[in-house]
């Protein structure tokens, strides 16, 4: 029996944007979380060399698993084998990957709301339970152990994100630790999203596999590198499942693309570069902090990494998605709706993305005041009428 599955509405408000630039009309991207800035310098020259050089095929590159087992022995400490890497096309597989290794349709898996909309409807896609819990500000929109082990009865998996999407926001370690030990308990089996890895603001990041061996981790190169485009992510997992997990990528993914690969190898040793694409976020993420506030957007997430503001505009609007719509059409600003993130209370959220260069920051600022200020004014004039 087949399942139906909510759109990613960001994506409709992304179309439009693009109708309207098509039409010659001046568009800022903050809908999307993906970079501005493009590959480093040095993976797209790999990649015109290869071109010249490589017929392609489908192939997975050993050393590139191998870079990427040392990433985690030196930015973690964390010693695995390369081969319980396995490169995918982007994050989005390795999630459908590590959905299906563990969890038999019905099963039930946590996630935090708001949280990121692939993760709901690609379970629901798998007939698997996404098993939502509220978390609001009093626990910076992150799940808690404490959630968790409140569960009755204890579902079988959890998804864990952080920083995450939408809000930014980071699992300090002590909580981390904590909520490995209630899952350890309860036997709730571990995935944790670290895409957003690398891009913090003052706060530490741990890997999941510091804490549990047997955690399922989902990491890309669409963040921090800077290569949305180029479709490359990995898996890692216990070494007792990775063949079975290689099972299902041939089959259903079969390899990530072979350009990618020799791009993503060179990209990874340009440190200078994507360390440079930081310092722009910070800068970006420090202005939009000061100017929303003034815009009457006072509750914020704390966006403690990633590159994402998650604001409450529910003194405008009871429907994000229409607003958001009306936004991009008469400002050109384009924003992902909460809706997409929390069906329950995103109605009244938006999104920024503030992975743009600093000039679209100061325009997209100066063109959304005008724009705030008179939804501002049209709400306090109902209020009275």
């Amino acid at each position: 029996m087949t399942v139906e599955i909510e759109p990613f509405r960001a994506i409709a408000i992304s179309r439009i944007a693009h109708e309207m630039k098509a039409e010659g009309q001046s568009v800022i991207h903050m809908e999307f979380g993906q970079p501005s800035t493009g590959a480093p310098s040095r993976a797209i020259a790999e990649a015109h060399r290869v071109i010249d050089a490589e017929a392609g095929g489908y192939w997975e590159s050993p050393n590139l698993r191998a870079r990427v087992a040392k990433l985690y022995k030196d930015r973690y400490g964390v010693v695995i084998d390369p081969e319980r890497v396995i490169m995918t096309a982007g994050a989005s597989p390795a999630l459908v990957v590590a959905l299906n290794m563990r969890f038999a349709p019905g099963d039930r898996v946590a996630i935090a709301r708001p949280g990121y909309v692939a993760y709901r409807n690609t379970m629901k896609a798998l007939h698997i339970v996404p098993q939502e819990i509220d978390c609001g500000p009093d626990v910076r929109f992150q799940l808690t152990a404490k959630a968790l082990r409140d569960l009755d009865p204890a579902p079988q998996g959890v998804i864990i994100a952080s920083p995450a999407n939408p809000t930014g926001t980071v699992i300090a370690e002590d909580e981390l630790k904590a909520i490995v030990e209630v899952c350890r308990e309860r036997n709730i089996s571990i995935i944790s999203d670290e895409i957003y890895h690398g891009i913090t603001y003052g706060h530490d990041t741990p890997c999941m596999l510091q804490f549990d061996d047997k955690a399922m981790i989902v990491n890309s190169f669409s963040k921090y590198w800077s290569m949305a485009g180029w479709r490359l992510g990995w898996l890692i997992l216990p070494e007792e499942e990775v063949q079975q997990a290689r099972a299902r990528m041939g089959n259903m993914f079969l390899t990530p693309p072979t350009l990618s690969q020799f791009a993503g190898l060179a990209a990874m040793d340009c440190e200078e570069e994507l360390e440079a694409n930081i310092d722009v976020y910070r800068a970006n993420r420090e202005r939009m902090l000061e100017a929303l506030p003034a815009m009457g957007l006072r509750s914020i997430a704390p966006p403690d990494g990633a590159f994402y503001i998650y604001a409450d505009i529910g003194h405008l609007t009871n429907d994000s998605m229409a607003f958001c719509e009306k936004l991009v059409r008469e400002t050109g600003v384009a924003t992902a709706p909460g809706v997409d993130f929390d069906p329950v209370n995103g109605h009244r959220f938006i999104r920024f993305s503030f992975a743009v260069s600093t000039p679209e920051i100061e325009d997209a600022l100066a063109r959304m005041k005008t724009f705030f200020a008179a939804r501002t004014e049209e709400m306090q004039e109902q209020r009275t009428a």
